[in-house]
C-alpha cells in the first residue's frame, strides 16, 4: 500500500480553479472583508480615503486596513512580515485581491493613520453592542505591563545619572593616577601607552558632560525619570524585575468575556485608573448603573468616590500597608468606629473621640485620640508612644470605603471572579497571539498598536461565540 498522493506540480488545469473555492464560509477573512466594505473611512479621518483625480492612484485605505486586522488577528504585526504573507498567504490573497503593498506603504498607513484605526476598534465595539453581545451590569478592570521599544540601558532616574557620574569620577581619578604614575616611571611601562590613558580621560569626561545634562533636564522637567529611545515609556516593576513599559489598561464585561474600553498610560502603577476606566465604560454599554471589581492595586479613596457619584458600585479589596501591622500593633482595622457617637473603640474598649480636622494631600482628614493609655494592658500591642496616646485618622468621606469593605466581604466571589475576567485576556493577548511588546514609539502610536490588538483579540471571542456565517449575516 502506498501513501496518499498529491498532484504533479507540472499538471495543466484546463479550467483554473477560482481562489474563492479556497475559502471556506466560516473563514474570518469573510466576516473581516465585509465589515470593513461597511465602514466610511472618510468620516472616520483616514487618509486617502477619496482618492485625487489626478497623480498615481494610491492603495484603497480599506485595502491596508483588512491586512493589518488580518496580521494582528494571525500573530503577524510586522510590515515586512505583512508584506511577505501577501505575496504567498491564500487567505490574504483572497482578502487583498492579490495586491501586495510594500512594507513602506504598510508601515506609513499604520503611522499616519492612528485616531482612525482606533476609531475601527469602536466601531466592532458598537457593533457587539447593538448584537446584545454586552451583559453591561459587571465588569472588571485590570492593567499589564507592555514592553516599550526602549533598552533599560537607555532609561534614566536621577539616582541612576548619580551614581553613574561617581562611577565616571572614580574612572577619571584612576587614569589621572595612571598618569602620574608613568611620569614617574620609565614611559611605555603601564598596560596604557600615555596618549591611550589621555584619550579615555577624554571619552569619560564627554560622557560625563551628557549625563550631567540630562540630569539637569530631568530636574527642570519635574519628571522622575527620562527614557532616550522612546521618550513616553517608562520604568515600571513587572513581577520580580523592572521593564521599559507601557500600563494597558483594560475593562472585561461578565457575559462574553469581551472587552469593553481599553487605554495606554505611561502612569507606573494603577491607583488613579479605576473611575478613568469605570465611566468610560459606562458611557459605551449606555447603563445608568454598574458593577466593577479591581484588584488592590486601584484602591484611592477618591476615585472610589467618584464611582459611586456616578452610579458605579466598586468592589476593591484594601491592601494593608499599615507599618504598625509589621511592627505587631494593633491596626486600624482593630478599632470600631461609632457613627452615633463619632468615635473610634479600642480593642480594649475605651473610646477615641474627635480632636481637630487637617488638610492632608488634598484630603480632609479627622483625628480621633486617647490618653492615659500607659496602664492599659494591651498597651504593647497598641501604642509606642511615650506619653501614652493612641491617634487613629479619619477621611470625612471613609464610610464609603466602610461600606465597599462590606460589600467585599460579602461577596468574595466576585473578586474570584475578576481573576477569570482580567487576567485571562492579557494571557491571551500576551502568549497566544505574542503581543505583549510595542513596535512603535510614543502614546499615540502605541495606542493604536493596542487598538488592533483589541479588535483582534473581541473578534476571536465574537467568532467563538457566534461563529463567522451569523457574524456575516448580522451585518448591515
Amino acid at each position: 500500500m502506498g501513501y496518499i498522493e498529491g498532484e504533479d506540480r507540472k499538471q495543466t488545469v484546463l479550467f483554473p480553479e477560482v481562489l474563492d473555492d479556497y475559502i471556506n464560509e466560516e473563514n474570518p477573512v469573510r466576516f473581516i472583508d465585509v465589515f470593513i466594505e461597511g465602514l466610511d473611512l472618510s468620516e472616520m479621518g483616514f487618509g486617502r480615503a477619496i482618492p485625487k483625480e489626478t497623480g498615481r492612484p494610491p492603495y484603497d485605505p480599506g485595502d491596508l486596513l483588512r491586512l493589518y486586522v488580518y496580521g494582528y488577528l494571525n500573530r503577524t504585526r510586522s510590515s515586512r512580515q505583512l508584506e511577505r504573507e501577501a505575496g504567498r498567504n491564500v487567505e490574504l490573497m483572497w482578502l487583498m485581491r492579490k495586491l501586495r503593498p510594500d512594507f513602506k506603504t504598510i508601515a506609513d498607513f499604520r503611522k499616519d493613520n492612528p485616531k482612525a484605526l482606533k476609531q475601527v476598534c469602536r466601531e466592532f465595539t458598537l457593533w457587539c453592542k447593538r448584537l446584545e453581545l454586552f451583559g453591561g451590569e459587571f465588569v472588571a478592570i485590570d492593567g499589564s505591563k507592555f514592553g516599550a521599544v526602549n533598552s533599560p540601558k537607555r532609561n534614566f532616574t536621577e539616582k541612576k545619572l548619580r551614581r553613574m557620574i561617581q562611577e565616571i569620577d572614580d574612572k577619571i581619578d584612576q587614569y589621572l593616577k595612571d598618569l602620574d604614575r608613568q611620569d614617574k616611571q620609565e614611559a611605555g611601562q603601564g598596560s596604557l601607552s600615555r596618549g591611550q590613558l589621555k584619550e579615555k580621560i577624554e571619552r569619560y569626561r564627554e560622557r560625563r558632560a551628557q549625563y550631567e545634562q540630562l540630569k539637569s533636564d530631568l530636574e527642570q522637567s519635574g519628571e522622575s525619570q527620562v527614557s532616550l529611545t522612546d521618550p513616553e515609556s517608562r520604568s515600571m516593576r513587572v513581577g520580580h524585575g523592572v521593564e521599559i513599559s507601557y500600563n494597558v489598561q483594560i475593562v472585561v464585561d461578565q457575559k462574553n468575556k469581551l472587552l469593553v474600553e481599553h487605554e495606554v498610560t505611561n502612569e507606573v502603577i494603577d491607583l488613579g485608573q479605576l473611575s478613568p476606566m469605570a465611566k468610560k465604560a459606562k458611557g459605551t454599554l449606555g447603563v445608568e448603573t454598574l458593577e466593577v471589581v479591581a484588584d488592590g492595586g486601584y484602591y484611592n479613596g477618591e476615585e472610589i468616590k467618584a464611582c459611586e457619584q456616578s452610579g458605579i458600585t466598586a468592589y476593591v479589596p484594601k491592601p494593608n500597608t499599615s507599618s504598625n501591622l509589621k511592627r505587631g500593633l494593633f491596626t486600624k482595622e482593630d478599632f470600631i468606629y461609632e457613627p452615633d457617637k463619632d468615635c473610634y473603640r479600642c480593642p480594649a474598649g475605651k473610646e477615641l473621640s474627635y480632636r481637630y480636622q487637617t488638610l492632608e494631600q488634598g484630603r480632609l482628614m479627622r483625628s480621633y485620640e486617647i490618653s492615659g493609655c500607659k496602664s492599659c494592658e494591651l498597651r504593647s500591642k497598641c501604642s509606642i508612644n511615650k506619653k501614652g496616646i493612641r491617634s487613629i485618622k479619619r477621611w470625612v468621606d471613609e464610610a464609603i470605603l466602610e461600606a465597599m469593605a462590606r460589600r467585599v466581604a460579602e461577596n468574595p466571589e466576585k473578586l474570584e471572579l475578576r481573576k477569570c475576567l482580567a487576567e485571562h485576556p492579557f494571557g491571551t493577548i500576551k502568549r497566544a497571539m505574542d503581543q505583549g511588546y510595542f513596535l512603535l514609539r510614543g502614546l499615540t502610536k502605541v495606542g493604536t498598536e493596542v487598538s488592533l490588538t483589541i479588535l483582534a483579540y473581541n473578534l476571536k471571542r465574537v467568532i467563538t461565540v457566534l461563529g463567522v456565517r451569523k457574524m456575516v449575516e448580522a451585518l448591515p
